[in-house]
């Protein structure tokens, strides 16, 4: 067993937060009551995951999105009151990493997304500090076909602008709402650009751009990065770890 400060400091320094300006707190967000033997994971801090997580009698729950998030209403009223108080009363610490899991460059979300989808030579662009990632496929690919193949991974229809452009094979991508990074990587000279969603402006910016954009879902571009810091941390501090798919169409 372990005690939720011992982890976290070892989870500061693992995804090294101190770089980043993020939108809600990285790290303990809620301190329970016990040390730490079973621990979930899940991409969001839910009712429904913090439920599931009761179930398996988890000590600590470990997500990419938590709360408290900036220029939100900070009161634990409604839902979010709903939500405080099943946690509290199971007992359990609430841990959660934004940004910092998205650029960790093993176990982040863009690291381990790129492995899933079979994209070579992967790396961080030297911009957006480690979020927006580049990369290759192993041969050309039309965009619908590989729209296809992404689809057939993340286990979601893709959304594809671009369709009747030239085949892809340099790429870059940034999971969840990483949309707004399509103009510096069409800078970079890539074939097409991957993240979760899909904003008005973003179908404008591709089209004039003349780079292919794929929409893969904020939710399900941003499950592997979770599920592979709860497994680091099962076998380095001997926990039991379960990723809990709360499912989500975003």
């Amino acid at each position: 067993m372990i005690g939720s400060h011992e982890l976290v400091a070892y989870c500061d320094r693992l995804l090294e937060i101190a770089r980043f300006a993020d939108y809600a707190p990285n790290g303990l967000q809620v301190e329970g009551e016990r040390r730490l033997e079973r621990l979930v994971s899940g991409v969001t801090a839910s009712l429904a995951l913090i439920e599931a997580a009761r179930e398996e009698r988890a000590d600590a729950l470990l997500v990419h999105h938590g709360w408290f998030w900036k220029n939100e209403n900070p009161c634990l009223t409604g839902a979010k009151g709903r939500r405080a108080r099943v946690l509290l009363k199971a007992g359990m610490s609430l841990i959660a990493y934004h940004l910092p899991l998205d650029a960790h460059p093993e176990l982040g979300n863009n690291a381990t997304l790129g492995t899933r989808l079979g994209f070579l030579d992967m790396e961080p662009a030297a911009v957006a500090d480690g979020l927006l990632w580049i990369g290759r496929l192993a041969s050309p690919v039309a965009p619908p076909a590989f729209a296809d193949q992404v689809s057939r991974q993340l286990g979601r229809r893709a959304i594809l602008v671009g369709q009747d452009l030239d085949p892809i094979q340099r790429i870059a991508w940034c999971t969840g709402g990483g949309q707004g990074h399509l103009e510096v990587a069409a800078g970079l000279g890539v074939d097409a650009f991957l993240s979760g969603e899909l904003s008005e402006q973003t179908t404008h910016q591709a089209r004039e751009y003349g780079i292919c954009y794929l929409a893969a879902g904020h939710h399900a571009t941003e499950r592997y990065g979770i599920q592979a810091l709860g497994a680091h941390l099962a076998d380095r501090f001997g926990l039991w770890h379960r990723f809990i798919e709360i499912d989500n169409p975003a």
